[in-house]
């Protein structure tokens, strides 16, 4: 048994329990008030993210380091086989939810504000996206990207600039790329899940 975990006096139930129990354990995951999260079983949360409040999170999804999902005053909502990758902030205004679909990429370091996030979108690294906002599904914004408030994009568009513009439609071949991003960053959340371990 890790010192680490015997110092909190958990050497008994570390014995009963899985490496993935013991992760969620050690998750910053918190209700406000009357406002508790629901994450799936099998959702990765990486022990330095903050989840508070109206949480829901799908199956297979997962949310990486130094994130922070904020839903203090409505709703964030992912679906199922998503990922939130390192640093990013998600938050929420009264009236105004957060959801990002099944199957959807948030890159690095993303600031996603009270937006609509259809299935199979890739958002690019530091990319912002503001208040009523709609990406349609299977679409790419590119890296550093500003979405405006109440911009509404088509579905399988390619997303780039500040302020964000449809430069064109993607290939069959990107929105591919899009499908096995997703189902990367799900069997590799799977293995984090299972196999993160803290080094004494």
């Amino acid at each position: 048994i890790p010192d680490s975990v015997a110092s909190r006096g958990l050497g008994d139930v570390y014995k009963r329990q899985t490496q993935a129990d013991l992760n969620r354990r050690y998750s910053m995951i918190f209700s406000l008030g009357n406002l508790s999260p629901r994450i799936a079983d099998n959702v990765y949360v990486a022990d330095s993210a903050d989840v508070i409040g109206d949480v829901e999170i799908g199956s297979g999804s997962s949310v990486w380091f130094n994130t922070v999902l904020r839903a203090d005053n409505d709703l964030i909502r992912i679906g199922t086989g998503s990922n939130i990758q390192d640093g990013t902030v998600i938050h929420v205004d009264e009236g105004i939810p957060t959801i990002i679909g099944d199957n959807v990429t948030v890159g690095h370091n993303t600031m996603i504000h009270g937006c609509t996030l259809e299935d199979g979108c890739l958002i690019g690294i530091g990319t912002t996206i503001l208040d009523y906002a709609v990406v349609g599904a299977q679409s790419i914004v590119g890296a550093n990207s500003l979405i405006t408030e109440r911009k509404t994009y088509p579905p399988r568009s390619l997303i780039l600039g500040s302020p964000a513009k449809v430069v064109r439609a993607l290939t069959e071949e990107e929105i591919s790329l899009l499908e096995w991003t997703a189902a990367h960053y799900s069997k590799n959340a799977a293995h984090y899940r299972d196999n993160l371990r803290v080094v004494d």
